[in-house]
This record gives C-alpha cells, sequence and structure tokens, in this order.
C-alpha cells in the first residue's frame, strides 16, 4: 500500500503515522458509482420521475384538473382535436379533452408501482428457486431447471390475453404475469452463481461444523449473492416498466380508465399527426425513464465490479 507524503514525512521524522482509515467493499462501490458520471446524471433522472410521481395530487390541484376530468370545451377544438401547449393545459390534452400532464404525473405511479413490486417479486421467487437448484444439485435442480425452462418457453402475451380474458385487466394481474415471466431469468443466473459459490473453503467449512443446508444457503451462500442480485434487480425495473406499457397499449394492463403511459399511447393512435405531443410526451417519458434505470443498472454493474477498470474510462 503506498503511502501519502505526510505519512511518509512522519515515518521519516520517527513520528507516529496517522492511521489508514479502511473502507469495506459496499464504500468502495459507492465512492466508483459516485465517479460515474452517467449513473449520477441516470440516479438524478430517476429521482425526478418518483418526484413527478409523488407530486401527482398536488399537479391535479394545481392545475384544478383531475386524472379522469374531462373537458370537452376548453380541452378539445369545435373540430374535437386537443388542443396543444397551453396556460391552462401544460402539455395539452387528450383525445377526450383530459389533461395530458395530469395523467403522464399519474401514470408514472402505474409504471414505478409494477416496476418494482414486479420486480421484488420476481427477485424473491428467483433467488428462492436458483439456491435451491443450484444448492442442492441432482435431482432438486433437474427438477427446478425443467420448470424455469418451461417458464421461459411461455408465449406471455398469449398468456397475459387469457389471463386479461378471464380475470379482467387490472394491476394485481399485471403484477403476477410480469413477475411470472421475470423471475426464471434471474433463477437462471442466482442457479449458476451458486453452483461457484457452494464449492468455496468457506462453504465446505461451515458443512464440515455441522451447519445444516438451509442455515448454510442463507448465511454463506445468500450474502455473496446480494451484487450479482441487486445489479440484476436494477436492470429488471425497466423491463418491468415496458411491459407494462406494452400490456396496458395493448389494453390488457390496468383498467382503460386508469392513466398509465401504455393506454397515453394507445389513446394517441387517433391523433398524432394533428397532436404530435399526444405521442412524443409519453413516449419520451417512457424511453428516458427506461434508459435512466438501465444505465443506473449499468453504474451498479461497474461500482460493484472489484476491479474496476471501467469506471475511470467513462
Amino acid at each position: 500500500m503506498s503511502l501519502t507524503e505526510p505519512q511518509i514525512e512522519a515515518v521519516h521524522s520517527g513520528e507516529h503515522a496517522p492511521a489508514v482509515a479502511g473502507r469495506g467493499p459496499w464504500r468502495l462501490a459507492f465512492d466508483r458509482l459516485r465517479r460515474d458520471r452517467a449513473a449520477v446524471v441516470s440516479a438524478v433522472v430517476v429521482a425526478l420521475v418518483v418526484v413527478l410521481a409523488a407530486c401527482a395530487p398536488l399537479l391535479a390541484a394545481i392545475t384544478g384538473h383531475g386524472p379522469a376530468e374531462r373537458f370537452p370545451t376548453t380541452g378539445l377544438t369545435p373540430e374535437g382535436i386537443p388542443v396543444g401547449p397551453s396556460a391552462e393545459f401544460w402539455l395539452g390534452a387528450d383525445g377526450l379533452g383530459r389533461d395530458l400532464l395530469v395523467r403522464l404525473a399519474y401514470g408514472a405511479r402505474i409504471s414505478l408501482l409494477v416496476g418494482v413490486l414486479a420486480t421484488l417479486l420476481a427477485t424473491v421467487f428467483g433467488v428462492t428457486v436458483g439456491m435451491l437448484a443450484g444448492f442442492f444439485g441432482g435431482a432438486v435442480d433437474a427438477v427446478l431447471a425443467r420448470v424455469l425452462d418451461v417458464v421461459l418457453s411461455f408465449p406471455y402475451l398469449l398468456v397475459a390475453i387469457v389471463l386479461a380474458a378471464v380475470y379482467g385487466a387490472s394491476i394485481p394481474l399485471m403484477i403476477f404475469v410480469i413477475a411470472f415471466f421475470s423471475f426464471a431469468a434471474m433463477a437462471r443466473i442466482v442457479r449458476g452463481q451458486t453452483f461457484a459459490i457452494r464449492e468455496r473453503e468457506y462453504v465446505e467449512a461451515a458443512r464440515s461444523l455441522g451447519a445444516g443446508p438451509f442455515r448454510t444457503m442463507f448465511v454463506d451462500v445468500l450474502p455473496n449473492l446480494i451484487a450479482p442480485v441487486t445489479v440484476l434487480a436494477s436492470l429488471l425495473i425497466p423491463t418491468s416498466i415496458v411491459f407494462e406499457a406494452t400490456l396496458s397499449f395493448l389494453g390488457l394492463g390496468v383498467d382503460p380508465r386508469t392513466p398509465s403511459w401504455g393506454a397515453i399511447l394507445a389513446d394517441s393512435v387517433d391523433f398524432y399527426r394533428v397532436s404530435p405531443g399526444l405521442l412524443l410526451f409519453p413516449a419520451a417519458l417512457l424511453l428516458i425513464t427506461t434508459l435512466a434505470f438501465n444505465m443506473l443498472g449499468d453504474g451498479i454493474r461497474d461500482a460493484l465490479d472489484p476491479r474496476g477498470d471501467r469506471i475511470g474510462t467513462r
């Protein structure tokens, strides 16, 4: 370890050198993440989207427009075309005369809620299944691996259509569908990581000391999976948001009366030629949000990389 100039001078003068403060791996990862400009900017963008979602009721109160309130006289032209941005409608109105900004803010709530909850469920189930398959191996791994293959082979849109037709479109159903088709990919990666970790010396030492399989999994294996699982979860959130927007665009997501980015994009199909903002604003917000989450996930991946050799080249 190289010494600083004050430490070198203290050694030459016979004085006691100041202690070198140690830093743990998570502190080192946080320091790398702070130096990654793209990750910092992405985190700020994600924070702004969260603020937009949190301030949706405040925007509705300031503008005096509810998310489902129609204004056929002021929000639509005499020809029935949505009005553009104005002092009353800051981003314009949609095809039914509803305030586009207010609906986008409430739509951010739906996207973040679905993205975070679906990712959380997929992470819990994916880590559990992956750890069981990778740690026990043998028949357990063979059965669970085939289950994952079956899940990954399902046409998710077909399943979503069938479930929406039988049970009706709803947020809980959409969260379940997204989590169901997302956990298998995470489980496969966790399974491979667990295969590698279970052969390490500290796991063998725990077994030799009489530790049971479940104690070994949750005490010795799981802590070493936190870093890759964190990266996977950060990259799974934007995928879930796009999944939700796709299902809502097709009418298979939330209730059509509930504002969501996908439903707003679907409403713009008939008016995007005469009112392009109705298409551009939700599309830009969806693109910026998913791009920010992806770049933040890349930054977290680089920060948790012990080599850290890609951070300085950004």
